[in-house]
This record gives C-alpha cells, structure tokens and sequence, in this order.
C-alpha cells in the first residue's frame, strides 16, 4: 500500500478514535447510574456460563474478561462498548477500500455508518448485544470480501472467526452469511471463492468458538429463544392474514426508520447527480444487491411461514449496515464527481459527531427543566450509600435486573441476586443481613414488598416477609426537590 493510500485512511482513524473518546468521555459526565443493556452486563458479570438466556454469550463473556482486570464500573462498560465500534468501523473501512478506488468514496462509506440512527444514536444509548453484532458483522464481511478479491488462508480463517463471533452475538447474525453465500454462488466468477477448500478452515473455526454454547442451548433451547419468538409473534389473536400484514407493515417501517436517514443524506450531498447512480452498478454493488435481498426475503419468510409480525430495526444491524458502501460502490460505478458532495457530507458528519453526544447528555440533563425523567435520572448509587449507613449488607435482592446490576456496581464484593432472573442463585447461608431492595413507580406505586419478592423468600430462605420501608433521594439532574422512591427491608438486620 502507498504512502498517499496510508494517509488517507490514518485520518479517518484518528476522527474515529477522538469521536468514540469523546463519547466515553460524555456517559460518564451523564450519569453513574446505569442502563438497562450495562446493568444487565454489571449483574451477569457475577458468574461465567455458557448461555445466558434469550441472548447469545460473547458480549457477556468479554465484558466479564474486562470487570476482572478493571472492576466492575461504568467506565469499564463504556470503554468495551466504545473499543467495538471503533474497530467495526476501522475494518468496515478497510473492507470498503477493498472495493472502492475513490478515496473519498471509501471515506464517505466509513463515515456514512454515523447517519443510521440505530448504529449512531441507539448504540451508544443503550444496546450491547447489537454492538457485538455489528462488530461480529464487521469482521465477517471484511474477511469475506478479503476471500473473494484477494483470497488467502488469514482471509478464510477472519471470516470464520466473524461467523463464531456474530452466532454468539444474536442468533439472528446466521442470515448474514447465509445471504453472503448464497449471493456469492449466483455470480460465476465469485463461485470458485466458494468451492475453495479453504471454505473448511471457515467453517472448523467458526463451529470451534460457538461449540460451548451449544452444548447449553441443546439443553436450553426453550429458554433461549422464548423471549424473542415472544416478541417476534406477538400479534394478539389475529387472524393469519392480519398477522401477514403487521409482520409486512413492521418490516416495511423498520426498513424506512433503519436505512431513511442515510438515503437523505446521500441525495442530499449528491443533488441530482445521484440519478445515474440508480441505474449504474458493478460486480461489486450487484453482490451486496443480492445479499440484502436474500435478507429480506428471509424476514418475509419468518413472517408469512414463521408466524412473526412484528420486526424490530435493531434486528436489521446484520445485513443493512453495508448499506453506505452500496450506495458510494453505485456512485463510482456511475463515475459521479465526488469532490463538492464529500466536503457536504463531511459537514453533515461533523453535526452528527457533535449532535449525537449533545443529544445524549441533553436527553438526561433536561430533566431538571422539564421534570421528565429517564432511568439514567435515578439515584441507585445515593440509595445505596444512605441504606449501608444503617448497616452493611452481606447479599442483596433486588426487584429486577436493572436495580441489580445497579447495585452490583457500587458494592461488586458482595452477591446481588434479581427476582427476574432465578438462574444465579449463590449460596445464602449465613450472609447476613440480606438487603431487599426494590423500585416504587412514580406514580401511585405500592409501597409493599412486591409478591414475588415474597415468594422468592418463602421458597428460597424459608423466610416470611419482613417489614417494608420506604427510602427516597434526589434525582440525578432533579427539578427542585424532586425525589425517586425505593423500597426495601432488611432480613436478620443487626441491632
């Protein structure tokens, strides 16, 4: 590789590398409390399995890697969200080097992943099992391309190692390589990329990584996949055809939320010297055409065989997020002048870089003018502070995962159970005082001891329900005195 071609990809690097800094830098200006997705990471970090539940193991099994040489923390969750995306974006621009000879093109391609909002803005709220998907995705795609243009045993084996990483990342990621073979077999001069004997390597490695996992899901099939069938076929008592159309319609709507913005921005920065685009095309264009095809024609599948009828467009992060690089692959194959539209895209980059953090903080921080509280806003670290100052807890309850990966980051030395999740159950005997802590909805919430809570103990301890408490404290960002409100008790609590 050139000098001149080191350069122009060093750049996008470095812009990548202070942006993803900058928006560690900014969640934990937000707010210590944690999310639901970071939580649900704080509380699962107490044990290492093979599975889970509904979700596939890799981001739990790294972030896990990461707490015990870091501590539990939220900058420990931030910084393995954030060092993900960087390297997704770092090898989606490598893979669009491989295809493309516009630099500025390649840049635009790279870039142009920050005008979808689900990989923008969604991402960094929250998500974690989508961004080990699109990291996964990442390195799958670049070794495959790598295979088809420049064959060779490393690219063989990347690309075995991205399908491992992506079936443990959401069992979803299996359509993605699907799509790529399949579009691969229908252009002749790719086919013999496929028949290589290579291929095995492929495929040895990526059985080797998920080979633990499933030996679990052999034997927890209905654990694993319940929740998200749930949610796929949740269509009520409707009728098939009824059925037919809100899986369509939903497909459609998550198509449009997912891929909108990003054909805004390109017709934007292009005007009409984009129309030739729609019409050109080349080996390449055709070939990521076909994949998102076969995609689609996979969902619809699901949909009118597989009873599902309501599609989420997170759930399109494995296939759709090569979407810039189609268009900018279209728009050399049309011999479009880039010169004028990549200083306009650059511009729509830079508000996005600075729009996405601002829009982040400013969605928690607007709290104190508005009143309107998201769950970053609540105080779990001074609860916890104020309820150890009436006595140290030796083993914590909580109502649900969120409140306990909460609590597991402020006090990571001692075991913190959920009610919602009765797959870790540590040994209790004699950790004592037990704290049960649990959330009081605004909103006319009972203050008493949730019957699940109760429940849990006469089946698990043996214990009747103690006496129920109540502790508030302000919000984080609260408008005057406004205050959240926890339940608790203690069990065998000293003095």
């Amino acid at each position: 590789m050139t000098e001149t071609n080191n350069r122009d990809i060093r750049w996008i690097s470095v812009l990548l590398a202070a942006y993803f800094a900058l928006q560690v830098s900014v969640r934990l200006a937000t707010s210590h409390s944690l999310d639901l997705d970071e939580a649900e990471q704080a509380f699962r970090s107490q044990w290492l399995a093979a599975g889970y539940g509904p979700q596939p193991p890799f981001y739990n099994w790294l972030q896990y890697t990461v707490f015990q040489f870091a501590g539990v923390s939220l900058a420990a969750l931030s910084l393995v969200k954030n060092f993900l995306l960087l390297i997704s974006y770092l090898l989606y621009g490598l893979t669009a080097r491989l295809l493309l000879r516009d630099k500025a093109l390649v840049a635009m391609a790279t870039l142009g992943l920050l005008t979808i909002p689900q990989m923008a803005f969604e991402m960094q709220r929250d998500l974690t099992h989508t961004v080990a998907v699109f990291f996964s995705a990442s390195i799958f795609f670049y070794g495959f391309i790598r295979s088809l243009k420049q064959p060779s045993l490393a690219s063989y084996l990347v690309a075995g190692i991205g399908i491992g990483f992506g079936l443990l990342a959401k069992y979803n990621f299996a359509i993605l390589p699907a799509a790529a073979l399949i579009a691969a077999l229908a252009d002749a001069r790719l086919r013999p990329r496929i028949f290589d004997r290579r291929l095995a390597l492929t495929a040895a490695v990526a059985l080797i990584i998920v080979l633990p996992h499933l030996f679990w899901l052999k034997d927890n099939l209905d654990f694993a996949t319940a929740r998200t069938l749930e949610k796929m076929t949740s269509s009520g008592h409707a009728s098939y055809l009824a059925q037919v159309t809100m899986g369509v319609s939903s497909l459609a709507l998550a198509t449009i939320s997912f891929a909108g913005l990003t054909v805004a921005v390109f017709a934007i920065v292009f005007g009409n010297s984009l129309r030739p685009a729609l019409t050109a095309g080349s080996q390449w264009s055709r070939l990521l055409e076909r994949m998102m095809l076969v995609f689609l024609a996979g969902i619809l599948f699901l949909i009118v065989f597989g009873g599902a009828a309501g599609i989420k467009d997170r759930w399109l992060v494995p296939m759709l997020f090569i979407l810039p690089l189609y268009f900018c692959l279209k728009i050399e194959a049309a011999d479009v002048a880039t010169g004028r539209a990549s200083r306009r895209f650059m511009a729509i980059v830079a508000i996005i870089m600075i729009g996405v953090p601002a829009a982040l903080y400013g969605s928690v921080a607007a709290a104190r003018f508005t009143g309107h509280y998201e769950r970053l806003n609540r105080p779990y670290a001074t609860m916890l502070e104020n309820l150890r100052k009436q006595a140290e807890p030796a083993a914590i309850l909580a109502g649900d995962s969120l409140l306990a990966g909460n609590l597991r980051q402020d006090i990571p030395g001692v075991p913190v159970l959920s009610v919602d999740y009765p797959g870790f159950h540590p040994d209790l005997t004699g950790r004592r005082p037990l704290l049960l802590v649990w959330l009081i909805p605004p909103k006319g919430g009972s203050e008493a001891l949730p019957p699940a809570m109760a429940q849990w103990l006469r089946a698990s301890l043996g214990a009747s329900a103690p006496e129920a408490l109540v502790i508030d404290a302000p919000y984080f960002y609260g408008r005057g005195d406004d205050r959240y409100r926890f339940g608790y008790a203690w069990i065998n609590q000293p003095g």
